[in-house]
């Protein structure tokens, strides 16, 4: 008994030790992180997108993923509404993108409740292998809607979403 408790206290104290080396990204959870069906997203996250390790975070319903981190990934935010940004579709999800801070694209689901953002540095890695890596947690989502075209003014129809 002695022994196995010994043994215990020493796998104990080295797993502490260990995960003190260990860095962790600080991050805000979204509003609806708590929403169950985040926690179907993130059990399903990659341990690796590209060459970038996941790296641990102090947020419920979010990942970061390479040191720095050149992913970050939060669920949990309100659905978007229909926008003129471009969205583009990859694996069976559609992403707004928001390229303000060009290099570093801002990524959220479109048709998809509740939303999923991803924050890439497209200086380390591609938006699209990214997305790609993350399309099968993302598509725990239900799917509400999808982009379409905005309609002309000749049509006289208001699109959702923007141009594919």
């Amino acid at each position: 008994m002695t022994t196995q408790l010994l043994v215990l206290s020493a796998a104990v104290g080295m797993s502490l030790g260990l995960s003190g080396c260990t860095s962790t990204i600080h991050m805000e959870p979204a509003v609806d992180a708590n929403d169950p069906l985040c926690a179907e997203v993130t059990v399903r996250l990659p341990d690796s997108v590209g060459d970038q390790s996941r790296v641990w975070t102090d947020a419920q319903a979010t990942a970061a993923w390479g040191t720095p981190s050149s992913v970050l990934v939060t669920c949990g935010l309100e659905p978007p509404a229909p926008t003129t940004q471009q969205c583009v579709s990859l694996s069976g999800v559609d992403w707004i993108v928001d390229e303000s801070e060009t290099p570093k694209l801002r990524l959220t689901t479109y048709g998809r409740a509740p939303a999923v953002q991803v924050y890439v540095d497209t200086t380390i890695l591609s938006a699209d292998s990214v997305l790609q890596s993350l399309a099968g947690a993302v598509q725990q989502l239900p799917k509400t809607s999808e982009c379409t075209a905005p309609a002309t003014q000749e049509d006289g129809e208001q699109g959702e979403g923007s141009t594919p």
